[in-house]
């Protein structure tokens, strides 16, 4: 369980981008059980960033990616109703390309779908979410390609 933690916990988040879409999943877990969000997770013991947001992408999403530059850190802190941290994460979020497998809802989201750009809005995501979309939107397009693929 994750939930009151003795330390922060680190997590991964993928920004998959594709033409003027994002890839968004409805969360099927706590926290954040039913919101929209980005693709991710908790890096397993011995798993690679890289490796770490390959899995949670396939898990959630039946979309393989290839990975490519650090977008953003930050931290994701959730309080329970006396003020106590509940969840505590350090979040990595990567810019990523879809490059294999198509986009299902797999075992560990409710829906999986791509979102227009223009119309982050309507799906009610966090703000701290909607900002490393559009960092990572407009980071694309000034700098070269470098994506990798192949960890597991």
């Amino acid at each position: 369980m994750r939930a009151y933690p003795a330390q922060p916990v680190v997590g991964v988040g993928a920004v998959v981008l594709d033409g003027d879409r994002v890839l968004l999943v409805k969360r099927g877990h706590e926290p954040l059980k039913g919101e929209w969000s980005l693709p991710g997770g908790v890096v397993e013991l011995g798993e690679t960033l890289e490796a770490a947001i390959g899995r949670e992408v396939r898990e959630e999403t039946g979309l393989e990616v290839a990975v490519g530059p650090i977008v953003d850190v930050l931290d994701r802190l959730l309080y329970d109703r006396d003020g106590r941290v509940e969840y505590h994460y350090v979040l990595v979020d990567f810019l990523c390309r879809p490059s294999g497998g198509a986009v299902c809802c797999a075992s560990d989201a409710e829906a999986a779908e791509w979102a227009p750009l223009d119309r982050l809005e309507s799906y009610g995501m966090a703000e701290q979410t909607v900002r490393v979309i559009q960092k990572a939107a407009n980071e694309d397009h000034l700098t070269p390609k470098r994506y990798h693929g192949g960890h597991r």
